[in-house]
């Protein structure tokens, strides 16, 4: 039912980097001419205009994981807070206002919203979910809410996590009265597999081993489902049921930020993630600053205006 928003762009990471080591390194590769990235338009509806976001923690998060992700949540939309200092996750965000037809809509700069909260620290359907049980759990927090975003915590096991993605995103329209609607899963990879789910603010399982970064908000692994998550809204937002823009089979698109794996900041090859900001005090890495203080490391989108990957430093 769900489709892969994140189903590695690891994945693809991995590729460039063999193909890397086979062509003797990035200075090499360089006199390759890529052709232009190209995200096709499939003629479907995208998300736009006024947004409600619903929420679904699925076993135990602290508060502060709750504020760190929330934060960034209600950084999305400008704000005399959220754009006091840039760059902001609102100007990232913005972004996504390029893509037609919400751009030629007009209305695509709309507000978003926090909906219902709902906690199930009880663990209803047990600690080892399969794919399946991620719309089930969606469906508890549609109401009238446009995305519907799942968190599952750390000591939750979901089919194909780790194994093949740190989140997806899907659609439902079997809910009788409630309207077509989007979700998005993402899973807390603290004790499975922060090398994969948690780089660049863990050392890679695969590739170059280089140090990793300090986490903004510091939690390694929640630092790490905010970047997943923001893939993941931005391939909601663009391709939210299946005919939006994407690259490739309908089954595993590239989408808005998977398209562009590993790249944080100007100058990023694979194993890098580009040239951040750091903060003089933590001494942590991030570009896109968010309410309440926050900061964030944010993907790179594609651009629809240039055909290419673009970031916020």
């Amino acid at each position: 039912m769900g489709r892969s928003g994140h189903e590695f762009g690891l994945r693809a990471l991995v590729l460039v980097i063999l193909v890397q080591a086979c062509m003797g390194g990035r200075r090499l590769t360089a006199l390759v001419q890529q052709p232009p990235l190209v995200l096709n338009y499939h003629n479907g509806a995208l998300l736009k205009g006024d947004l409600t976001i619903s929420l679904v923690w699925y076993g135990k998060f602290s508060p502060s994981q709750h504020a760190i992700i929330t934060d960034f949540l209600q950084s999305l939309v400008p704000t005399s807070k959220a754009t006091a200092l840039a760059p902001s996750v609102s100007s990232w965000w913005g972004t996504l206002h390029k893509y037609t037809p919400a751009a030629k809509a007009g209305d695509a700069k709309g507000v978003v919203q926090l909906g219902t909260q709902i906690m199930d620290e009880a663990y209803s359907m047990g600690r080892s979910l399969e794919r399946a049980a991620i719309p089930k759990l969606a469906a508890k927090g549609s109401g009238t809410a446009n995305i519907v975003l799942v968190f599952t915590a750390a000591d939750v096991t979901v089919e194909g996590f780790c194994m093949s993605s740190c989140g997806f995103h899907g659609s439902d329209v079997s809910q009788v009265g409630k309207g077509k609607y989007a979700y998005i899963w993402v899973g807390n990879s603290e004790t499975q597999c922060p090398g994969q789910c948690a780089w660049p603010f863990h050392q890679p399982i695969f590739g170059p081993q280089t140090p990793p970064l300090i986490a903004p908000n510091g939690d390694v692994a929640v630092d790490g489902m905010v970047i997943n998550l923001a893939s993941l809204l931005a391939g909601t937002a663009t391709n939210p049921f299946g005919d939006g823009y994407y690259q490739g089979p309908a089954s595993a698109p590239l989408e808005a930020a998977s398209a562009c794996p590993g790249i944080y900041g100007k100058g990023a090859y694979p194993g890098y993630a580009g040239d951040l900001l750091v903060d003089k005090v933590s001494g942590a890495s991030y570009n896109a600053n968010g309410v309440n203080g926050r900061k964030y490391v944010l993907p790179a989108l594609w651009d629809p205006q240039t055909n290419s990957c673009s970031t916020l430093v």
